[in-house]
């Protein structure tokens, strides 16, 4: 996954970066903890400006989350609470929703900010502000505030640790595919619960 990520900053830049990360806040198993790092390291290589870089990312972040904040604005908490009903639906029971909602509700504001730190929770808590329909506004600067944070953390490891690339980039291959696995499993784990709650109700 590593070659990758470096062939499409080599095709796109900064640009590139800002496409990954997008894809990354839609499709967890896409790393953006092994592209920051990456995108820094190359940028202290002079390969691509680190402002920019910083930019893009929170720019493609930001760009991701809108996406699945109006997915779940269209979908709505009644459309989303009849999914959770049927049995084929294993992602979610209805009381998850019904939890999840009023635990929103109670304390949007933060979860927004501060999930964008959270490895895969980054991705979902979109929906849910959208589903209760968060403002617009408040949403784009609460993601954009802990999406910036995040994505300055990686990049800034990556550029500190240029000078010992050559042993990050060692562990880079096992590592990414080990979170992309344990994401997998834990999907798969959340599925199998999920499927045994429907068969016991």
């Amino acid at each position: 996954m590593a070659d990758w990520i470096s062939s499409v900053m080599d095709a796109l830049g900064p640009f590139g970066v800002g496409i990954l990360i997008a894809l990354e806040t839609i499709i967890p198993p896409i790393p953006s903890e092994l592209v920051l790092p990456l995108a820094g390291f190359r940028a202290r290589e002079g390969a691509m400006n680190v402002i920019l870089v910083w930019i893009a990312a929170t720019a493609g972040g930001l760009a991701g989350a809108l996406v699945l904040y109006w997915l779940g604005w269209w979908l709505g908490y009644e459309r989303l609470h009849r999914l959770a009903g049927r049995p084929w639906f294993f992602v979610a029971s209805q009381k998850d929703v019904d939890r999840g909602c009023k635990l929103f509700e109670k304390n949007g504001s933060w979860i927004v900010a501060a999930s964008r730190c959270v490895p895969v929770l980054r991705s979902v808590v979109s929906l849910p502000a959208g589903m209760t329909r968060m403002p617009l506004v408040k949403f784009t600067v609460l993601t954009s505030i802990g999406t910036g944070v995040w994505n300055a953390a990686f990049i800034a490891a990556g550029w500190f640790l240029a000078e010992k690339w050559q042993e990050v980039d060692h562990y880079m291959g096992p590592v990414s595919l080990v979170v992309v696995g344990l994401i997998v499993v834990g999907l798969a784990a959340l599925a199998w619960r999920r499927s045994r709650e429907k068969v016991r109700a």
